[in-house]
Formats: structure tokens, C-alpha cells, sequence
């Protein structure tokens, strides 16, 4: 076995997940993870943790999806007691066709969402972390090579999280003392509040609220959004490719909205609930260990040089005690480019300009 799957694993049980002997794991396995999965049960046996395997695999909902019909039953007490009893959820992704569920149509995506969040909350009261084992069909959706994609995949993961931790904890302050963030592209003005929010510095660890191994960002969770904004960056949703996305925001909601590709989609996400038209997350990219576009929301999120925000829930890391936040059964994250031509201020103080930060150097401070 590769060491670096070794070392992954290492990185996943260890920083990431933190468990610890006796801890009740659940490790859910997509199709392609086989080697990761290995690596991690031995993981988990050497630290004395109970384990739960289940298998994910897109074909497997593909054919369940196609065949039921849209009265789905509120979330099975089995499944949802597996959740409900487990101390942590680890996701290891890496499928063998990233368009599996392509055609499977929007209503039922809808209803199965609908039916399925109490068991997606009780996953996320866990200490859940997601990461991916790299697979040649991830390695083709980002057009490389399979040798090259491990390259990739172990460069943005296999990094020091101790010192990129303590680099986004000046952002994180920053927005946890703003009101208010103004994004500037070419075709993009777009402003949110965020005040009496908390920003998580997202260091790939249960330990900083972060659930994403890689990870490498700094997010929040905004409201009252006024403005347009473009997403540049392609991106697979729920199987099917979407592009240049345009979204128009009155009073928080989205109340127009277009997309070169993929605009259908696009429409069935929003039309999932009344949370799906609402922010619940702005997220900005800080992992230079990841350095190009591969159509993966997990990597090209954490990605220097971009900022994402998401329609639908806003996570509770997020939030005061005792405040709730937009809530939504979808969470769907779109990207903007921002490395030309763009600036983030905070309470009109520029922050970042075209993706360098004001403390890094190379930031220009010009208007």
C-alpha cells in the first residue's frame, strides 16, 4: 500500500476526527475508497475505537431513487438510531462515475432531501469529517492524469495544519469583529451581514469546528445579502454540470437568477425549500497546496484565490448559542474566481484584493 493512503488515514483518525479508545465510529466507504478504508479500520483497531463500515456507493441511490416514488418516509428509525448512537461519522469518498445520479429527476432529489434531514442532522451532531481517496474517475472529472491527481490530492492533504491554522486565525478575527462584507469582481457587487456571527477557521479538524479533510478555509455564516453576484468556476451538482452561474439578491432571498449550463438544476436546488434562496455560508479559500480547478467541491472550495458562498443551511459553528441560522435540507456551495480584478472589504476596509491578503506579500492597497 501506497504510504502516503497510510499517512492520510493517520491524518484523518488523528487531527482531523480526534478519536479516541471507545469512541463509536461509523465509516462510510464509496466505491472507490477500498484502500483508504483499510488504512483507516486499522486506524480505528489500533486506537481501540468502535467500528460501523456502510457503503456508498451513487449507483446504489441511483437505482433507489429511480424506483421509489416521491413519498419517501421520513427518516427510517434504523438508519437514523445508527446516527443518533455514534460518536463520529467519517466519509470517504471517491466514486466510480461522479454523473451516477445524473438523470435522476429533481422532484425526487427534493422529496429525498426533504425525508432525510433529521438523519443529516444527527450525522452533523457528530464529530463527522469528509474527506476523498483519489480515484481515476475524480482524476478525469479534473481532467489529469491518475498519477497526477494522487500528486494533487496528497499535496493538499498531507499538509501542516498546525501553521495554516494559526495563518487563518487573522481572518477569522477579522470577520469576527465586521458587520458587514462587500465582494467587488468585474460583474459581481454583492454585500452581507455578518455581524454577531463567528467565523470558523476551518483547519481540517473537529478540534476548529472544521469537518473537511482537506480543508483550508475561513467561513461564516452571512444574512441580510443585497446584491448580484457570478460564480465562474464550473461545478458537478447532484450530477450534472453547471456554469456561470448569475444570482440577484432582494432582502436576503435569491428573487432572479440565470446559468449558461445547467440552469434546470439550478432551479430544482432552489425550489427544495424556502432556506435554499438564502445564504448560509461565505467561505474564503486560504489552502495553496490546492492550485487548480478539478470540479470537486471538497478541494476547489479550500483553493487560494477563490471565495465560495452556499445556498441553505448555515452551519451551528456559525451561530451564538441560542441563535439559529438559515436553515435548509440542502447546503450547495458555488465558487467565484477572485484572483484579477476583485476585492473583499470588511466594514469597507479592503481585506484581500485580487486573492492576495493584506498580510501577505504582493497585496496591493491601492482602490
Amino acid at each position: 500500500m501506497d504510504r502516503r493512503i497510510r499517512e492520510h488515514a493517520e491524518t484523518l483518525v488523528d487531527w482531523s476526527a480526534r478519536i479516541e479508545s471507545g469512541d463509536d465510529v461509523v465509516v462510510s466507504v464509496a466505491e472507490g475508497a477500498h484502500d483508504l478504508a483499510v488504512a483507516v479500520a486499522e486506524a480505528l483497531g489500533e486506537r481501540g475505537a468502535n467500528v460501523v463500515t456502510t457503503y456508498a456507493s451513487d449507483e446504489v441511490s441511483r437505482a433507489y431513487l429511480r424506483a421509489h416514488a416521491d413519498n419517501f418516509d421520513e427518516a427510517p428509525a434504523h438508519e437514523l438510531a445508527l446516527y443518533e448512537n455514534a460518536d463520529s461519522v467519517l466519509f470517504l469518498g471517491g466514486g466510480r462515475n461522479t454523473f451516477a445520479t445524473a438523470d435522476v429527476d429533481g422532484e425526487t432529489r427534493q422529496a429525498a432531501a426533504r425525508a432525510r434531514q433529521p438523519i443529516k442532522e444527527a450525522r452533523m451532531d457528530t464529530d463527522w469529517v469528509s474527506t476523498v481517496h483519489p480515484t481515476r474517475s475524480l482524476a478525469q472529472q479534473a481532467g489529469m492524469s491518475y498519477e497526477a491527481y494522487r500528486e494533487f490530492v496528497y499535496g493538499a492533504v498531507l499538509r501542516d495544519w498546525e501553521s495554516l491554522a494559526e495563518e487563518m486565525a487573522e481572518l477569522k478575527s477579522v470577520l469576527d469583529d465586521g458587520s458587514e462584507v462587500r465582494l467587488v469582481t468585474a460583474d459581481t457587487d454583492l454585500r452581507m451581514s455578518i455581524e454577531g456571527r463567528i467565523a470558523v477557521n476551518s483547519a481540517a479538524s473537529v478540534a476548529y469546528d472544521s469537518h473537511n479533510l482537506p480543508s483550508g478555509e475561513v467561513f461564516t455564516a452571512p444574512y441580510d445579502t443585497e446584491g448580484e453576484v457570478v460564480f465562474d468556476v464550473p461545478m458537478t451538482i447532484s450530477g450534472a454540470r453547471v456554469r456561470d452561474v448569475w444570482l440577484r439578491f432582494e432582502d436576503g432571498r435569491v428573487v432572479d437568477f440565470s446559468a449558461a449550463a445547467g440552469e434546470e438544476t439550478l432551479a430544482d436546488l432552489l425550489d427544495t425549500d424556502e432556506g435554499a434562496r438564502r445564504l448560509g455560508e461565505l467561505g474564503i479559500g486560504m489552502n495553496r497546496g490546492i492550485d487548480r480547478i478539478t470540479d470537486n467541491i471538497l478541494f476547489d472550495e479550500k483553493m487560494g484565490d477563490t471565495v465560495h458562498l452556499a445556498l441553505g443551511r448555515a452551519y451551528d459553528a456559525c451561530l451564538p448559542d441560542g441563535q439559529s441560522g438559515n436553515d435548509s435540507a440542502v447546503h450547495v456551495d458555488l465558487i467565484t474566481d477572485v484572483s484579477e480584478d476583485s476585492r473583499l472589504e470588511v466594514d469597507g476596509e479592503v481585506v484581500q484584493r485580487n486573492g492576495r491578503f493584506r498580510w501577505e506579500e504582493g497585496f496591493e492597497s491601492g482602490t
